[in-house]
């Protein structure tokens, strides 16, 4: 697809390799129509990987995107280079009048501490509220999902004995919403987390409710205002070897993880991943601009409210 992103982002080169289709904003400017808004507020430790992760899935529908990449003023991430933060990235204060068709919210590593403690809790929680007026859909993953759901409908989080670890089957509890058009009864999600949330707590708030969850992983969908907001407890995202990546650095360092579930081949880390979620995450995504973005957006960007 016309996935208008900046000139010179690192995820142009690698997805060009991958024959996936991206527009810099250089040749975009050459096409008469209205893109679709989509800000991406990155809170992940390596950005680069987290921003090629996302774009790859941005990238199946016909539609052309123009993405923008936020980032937090009182946070300064340790890695990736200030260089790419400076080109690439902008400060709530420089987008805060404007008005965005779609919003994505990633995790963060800061699931153990209490909200409050986090350093930039003050500023996030600015954004989530932005958000409810300024944007048509939002996605919140992982933590983004933990914290939107604490901060918008006061659910808490439960620390886990085990890190929930793995890939997990999840199940549809509404296959006839447009977000699940095209799955399958069972599909597969990969998740990394310390905390949970719990179903009974959902179910309690009837402004939420629940779309999709997991025998094993518990809750793993949660759906508020007709689509307007999605809390996904995992990573849909998540590249193939992105789970390898985090056990072998957390191996010998943490005692409270364990070899990701269903995920080598025979169990073996020494063998290679078995990819079960990309599928579904593709779908995921396409319908999420199609069905709670394109559908629902005005052609006036500014009449969002």
């Amino acid at each position: 697809m016309p996935l208008r992103i900046p000139d010179k982002l690192p995820a142009i080169d690698i997805l060009k390799k991958e024959n996936i289709f991206v527009m810099d904003d250089t040749r975009a400017h050459t096409q008469d129509i209205r893109p679709l808004k989509i800000v991406i507020l990155n809170l992940m430790p390596l950005k680069i990987t987290t921003e090629t992760d996302l774009i790859r899935l941005l990238s199946n529908t016909p539609l052309q995107i123009d993405i923008t990449f936020m980032k937090l003023k009182s946070h300064t991430p340790k890695n990736t280079p200030i260089e790419h933060m400076m080109m690439f990235y902008k400060d709530f204060d420089e987008i805060k009048e404007q008005k965005y068709d779609g919003m994505i919210i990633t995790g963060a590593p800061v699931e153990t501490y209490d909200y409050e403690d986090v350093g930039y809790w003050n500023e996030i929680t600015k954004i989530f509220d932005w958000a409810k007026s300024h944007i048509t859909s939002t996605l919140y993953i992982c933590w983004a999902a933990q914290a939107g759901l604490y901060h918008h409908y006061g659910i808490p989080k439960y620390g886990l004995k085990k890190k929930m670890f793995g890939i997990f089957e999840q199940h549809c509890l509404d296959p006839f919403l447009p977000i699940f058009r095209g799955f399958d009864d069972i599909f597969f999600m990969p998740h990394s987390r310390h905390t949970e949330i719990r179903k009974a707590d959902i179910l309690k708030d009837k402004r939420l409710t629940l779309i999709a969850e997991s025998e094993e992983s518990g809750v793993s969908i949660v759906m508020a205002n007709g689509g307007r907001e999605f809390f996904i407890t995992g990573h849909l995202e998540y590249a193939p070897n992105t789970l390898d990546q985090e056990y072998k650095r957390d191996l010998g360092k943490r005692d409270d993880v364990d070899m990701p579930k269903n995920y080598y081949k025979d169990d073996n880390p020494d063998n290679n991943p078995v990819v079960r979620w990309r599928a579904h995450a593709n779908l995921f995504f396409t319908n999420w601009i199609n069905y709670y973005v394109y559908q629902e957006t005005p052609f006036d960007i500014n009449l969002i409210k």
